[in-house]
């Protein structure tokens, strides 16, 4: 059975810097006149594990309440600017073989979001700005939050697998949580997104490796080392009933109001292991046979309750803590740069991996691999 691979990553972020302590700052001098309890809501900042993130817009733009229009604007700029820049730097750096890449193989853009709305969508602007084959498939994915990443991948990889030699799908992702950040909000759910949520972007090259397995046995294969060597085998997914109040966006004049609750750690400590079991039943594999974990990085107690349901170590969710630390919660791009780490500081070992990530439905997806 055809698999498909991902012969290369890449990553992106805005330009914009902060620390954490320094949107701790900010949330109080915004909120303090209007809440009178928002000192205690403050340690909430450190709690997180979190030191810096990264927003599309300066910290002082966010003293003032923007409009839909305004955000939306900003959304479209500087999503397309973010893919591009993942894109040309993933496309740019690649080499299948010693032709390298012709941008006309790109057969499909796969384009994974949820903080913004943009028609056309994202992917049509994509193909424009990279000068793709006008012909180019075009598959937008909106509205799967944090589990995004995992879900976008897994359509893509099945796509990927139709592929002909020598084609290749290129499936990107990006949020801009931050823009959805609501001034005149003084909910405890928008000033605890305040203290998680950030902004980034990433790309993935994807082929069908049959093809690649096909040259070996003639012995015409040119991989180089710029491939990744990570082949996805199966992916499985679950809808929870009556969920939709867990994780979500509620539509406002001003935009895009968070909504999520704060049983997610419980819910996951209550349901994950079973999910996994299912999982890897359907999968035919023993869940031992798993060596490396590669999830999402929703939060510090979202890591702890991951951590204590499938009893695994501080090692094995080192890279989500990594992610973390230095970008927050970027919705549905943390897994693909969870995904990046893992890929530079693993070595390949033919060993069976999974990623694991949960959003809006209320959901859960999982991704099997081989490293």
């Amino acid at each position: 059975m055809p698999h498909a691979q991902i012969i290369r990553l890449a990553t992106a972020v805005p330009p914009h810097k902060v620390l954490q302590s320094d949107v701790r700052d900010l949330v109080r001098n915004l909120f303090s006149g209007e809440y009178k309890g928002i000192d205690r809501l403050l340690p909430v900042f450190e709690n997180t594990q979190i030191e810096s993130r990264y927003f599309s817009k300066p910290l002082e733009w966010f003293a003032t309440q923007q409009t839909f229009v305004d955000s939306s604007a900003a959304f479209v700029e500087t999503a397309l600017s973010l893919i591009i820049e993942a894109s040309e730097t993933l496309l740019s750096n690649t080499t299948i073989d010693r032709n390298g890449i012709n941008r006309n193989d790109i057969a499909m853009v796969i384009a994974v979001s949820t903080t913004g709305i943009s028609t056309p969508s994202l992917d049509a602007k994509l193909i424009q700005a990279l000068h793709l084959p006008n012909t180019t498939k075009r598959i937008p994915v909106w509205g799967l939050g944090c589990a995004g990443g995992v879900s976008g991948l897994a359509r893509a990889s099945e796509l990927a697998r139709t592929l002909p030699k020598g084609k290749f799908a290129l499936m990107v992702g990006v949020e801009l949580c931050s823009l959805t950040f609501q001034r005149n909000d003084i909910s405890k759910s928008n000033i605890i997104a305040a203290s998680l949520f950030a902004d980034g972007a990433a790309a993935v090259l994807l082929k069908n490796d049959e093809a690649q397995s096909n040259d070996a046995q003639s012995g015409d294969a040119q991989i180089d080392n710029a491939s990744e060597g990570l082949s996805i085998l199966a992916s499985y997914s679950y809808l929870f009933d009556d969920s939709e109040d867990i994780m979500g966006w509620d539509i406002i004049e001003t935009g895009l109001k968070v909504r999520f609750s704060r049983d997610i750690p419980t819910l996951i400590r209550n349901n994950l292991p079973a999910l996994l079991h299912g999982a890897c039943t359907e999968w035919g594999i023993e869940q031992n046979a798993i060596k490396h974990y590669v999830v999402h990085a929703g939060g510090a107690k979202v890591l702890q309750a991951y951590s204590e349901s499938l009893h695994l170590s501080q090692e094995q969710l080192q890279t989500a803590h990594n992610v973390l630390r230095h970008h927050g919660n970027m919705s549905s791009v943390s897994i693909l740069f969870a995904l990046k780490e893992f890929l530079a500081t693993t070595p390949k070992t033919n060993e069976l991996g999974i990623m694991m990530a949960l959003g809006p439905g209320f959901s859960a997806e999982f991704l099997l691999f081989r490293y």
